[in-house]
This record gives structure tokens, C-alpha cells and sequence, in this order.
């Protein structure tokens, strides 16, 4: 037992290294930097490095939002006193540091030196800040069109375009996957593009809404097989699709269609483009 105590007693004791970040003063820059009446950086900086307008900042919203009982992802953004008794980050260095990850990509402690943020905390700020993302907008824009809004949609595409029933515009494109694991490459990877990419499937609106996203799985995919493995057109085979009237070339139809290109099938739910030639030259009989 002596030998035990002896050998413990011998060891170094390491304890943790604890910056001392200045939050008060940092939360005071980025204030006056964006935030305040009159702000070092104007409209343009902010819409540049937040990829938004600030407008749509909606910090204030998670503050002030007053749903009893309150989840604890919307109290997380309150600034509280810490361990050692120093007040806190505030909500802007919050949202700033949650906002920066989503539209740039980056790891979580790049804008260290700025908002004196360390990695833990700013995936801290990212989850909560989804989270009330997610409770506050899911009701209104992530969900599947009622039919309120397919009548909408049915009369202002035939007021814009001309094109009775039309619900939508449906494509796909490759969303370019920086971070793949490196296991995954292979599953990920086609001939046509540099580097791994996830195929996803969009149904996009005339004011630039999107009322459909299913991002492919692994393996080769275009178009079609992304379109087979979504659940687009559920609530159409089960009869659960609104229905709508509307009338082309003396027929009568009651379901919608989206527009797509040329390598869709020939469905009835599909309008494919067509060509129009306007020369001789480009003219096949």
C-alpha cells in the first residue's frame, strides 16, 4: 500500500488550460459592428457574411418567442452566468456563430478569434439554434402543400404562365459533399463530377418555395431512380392528393403535374418541355 500511495503521489496532476475569452467585450464589437443603429458594416457586409438580409435575423424571435413550457433550445440562447461567475455569450454571438457554420461550411471554432467562441460551444449554438428553426418554421414551411395552397398555386401558375394545374417545376441536381467520410467516396463519386456528391430531388414553386426535397441514397443515381425511391407521389396513390379541375384541349383533368425535362417518364403527372424550332436548319420533320 505504501508503494501505491507513493507511486499516485508521484504523478503529475494536469488540469485543464481555460482561455480567458473576453465575451462581454467581443459581444460589444459584434453589436457595433452589425447590429446597432448605426453599424461599422452596412446592409451589403451583413447580407455578404450572413448570407442573408438582416431581416431575416431572427434572433429576437428566439428571445421573444413565449411558447409555455419553454423548450430548453429556445433558454439556451438566454445569456446566463457561467461556472466561474462571468456573464455569458449573448444572443447575437449565438446566432452569428450558429448562422456562419450553416452558409460557409466551416469548423465550428473558425470565427474563434472574433467571437472568442471555443468548438464545443459553437456546435452547441448550431444544434440548439436548428432546433428552434425547426419548432418556430415547421408548421409553415416544412411541410406538404394542403389544398388551399395547391388551389393557389393552380391559379397564380395559370396567371403567370399560362399553364392550367401546373404544381410545380421537379429537377434534381448533385449537391457537391465536401466532408464525405473517406468510406463513403466510392459510394458517392461519379464519372461527370469531381469529387463525392449527393443527388437530391426538388419541387420548387413560381416564388421560389420548396415543397419537396429527398436527397438520393448511395450508389450511381440520376433522375429516375432519385424519383422511384422519393415519396412525391404517396398521398397520390393512396387517393389522398387534393383535386383540382381544370380543362386543356377539351379534357378534363383532376390532379396536377410538375414540370420536368427529357429524361422523366411518361407519366401523367410529368409535362415534359418540348422544342420549339424557329429555323429551317434546326427543323426535323
Amino acid at each position: 500500500m505504501d508503494q501505491e500511495d507513493e507511486a499516485q503521489n508521484s504523478r503529475s496532476i494536469f488540469r485543464r488550460c481555460r482561455l480567458q475569452r473576453d465575451q462581454i467585450d467581443t459581444g460589444n464589437h459584434l453589436y457595433n459592428d452589425y447590429f446597432s443603429d448605426n453599424p461599422t458594416f452596412l446592409g451589403d457586409y451583413f447580407r455578404n457574411r450572413y448570407r442573408m438580409s438582416k431581416s431575416l435575423f431572427i434572433g429576437h424571435a428566439i428571445l421573444s418567442y413565449e411558447y409555455q413550457p419553454k423548450p430548453d433550445y429556445f433558454q439556451y440562447f438566454d445569456q446566463r452566468f457561467d461556472a466561474t461567475g462571468q456573464l455569458g455569450f449573448n444572443i447575437f454571438q449565438k446566432c452569428t456563430s450558429a448562422i456562419r457554420q450553416l452558409a460557409y461550411d466551416i469548423a465550428p471554432d473558425a470565427f474563434d478569434e472574433y467571437l472568442h467562441m471555443g468548438a464545443s460551444t459553437s456546435r452547441d449554438c448550431l444544434n440548439n439554434y436548428c432546433k428552434c428553426i425547426i419548432h418556430m418554421f415547421a408548421r409553415e414551411y416544412l411541410r406538404k402543400p394542403t389544398e388551399e395552397d395547391v388551389h393557389r398555386l393552380h391559379a397564380k401558375h395559370l396567371e403567370m404562365h399560362g399553364f392550367p394545374g401546373m404544381l410545380g417545376s421537379l429537377d434534381c441536381m448533385h449537391w457537391a459533399w465536401k466532408n464525405c467520410p473517406v468510406a463513403w467516396q466510392r459510394y458517392y463519386h461519379r464519372g461527370d463530377h469531381e469529387g463525392p456528391t449527393i443527388m437530391i430531388k426538388m419541387v420548387a414553386s413560381y416564388d421560389m418555395c420548396i415543397w419537396h426535397a429527398f436527397f438520393g441514397p448511395a450508389g450511381p443515381n440520376n433522375d429516375i431512380n432519385i424519383l422511384n425511391e422519393s415519396d412525391l407521389f404517396e398521398d397520390l396513390l393512396d387517393g389522398r392528393a387534393p383535386e383540382v379541375r381544370y380543362t386543356i384541349n377539351g379534357h378534363e383533368f383532376t390532379k396536377g403535374y410538375y414540370l420536368v425535362d427529357g429524361i422523366y417518364p411518361e407519366w401523367a403527372t410529368l409535362v415534359k418541355s418540348f422544342k420549339c424550332p424557329l429555323e429551317p436548319k434546326k427543323y426535323k420533320v
